[in-house]
């Protein structure tokens, strides 16, 4: 027995759409890919830049603890004539 092939009225506008569907979503698909990887690269980009702020602030940091030293004050206490007097000193904490 053969099987009769009926060929349904639209048939051919029902492929095309496919097609077409499938064509459009594999570009969707493309571009949505894309612009994850551009974000990905934009996202490593900002973390090292953060990364190099944070170094960079912990450099300071270090700096104005030096700075701030007992050691420091009384070198620059000697260098402008000054003498230390232990009740003059306030500390001030955050």
């Amino acid at each position: 027995m053969k099987r009769r092939y009926v060929r349904i009225k639209g048939e051919g506008y029902l492929k095309f759409g496919i097609l077409v569907f499938l064509g459009l979503f594999l570009l969707c698909n493309f571009v949505l890919n894309a612009k994850i990887q551009s974000s990905n690269s934009e996202l490593q980009r900002l973390k090292s830049k953060i990364d190099t702020q944070e170094k960079m602030n912990l450099s300071m940091q270090m700096k104005i603890n030096e700075l701030a030293s007992l050691d420091n004050a009384l070198e620059v206490a000697d260098t402008f004539g000054l003498e230390y007097n232990n009740s003059n000193i306030r500390i001030i904490s955050k």
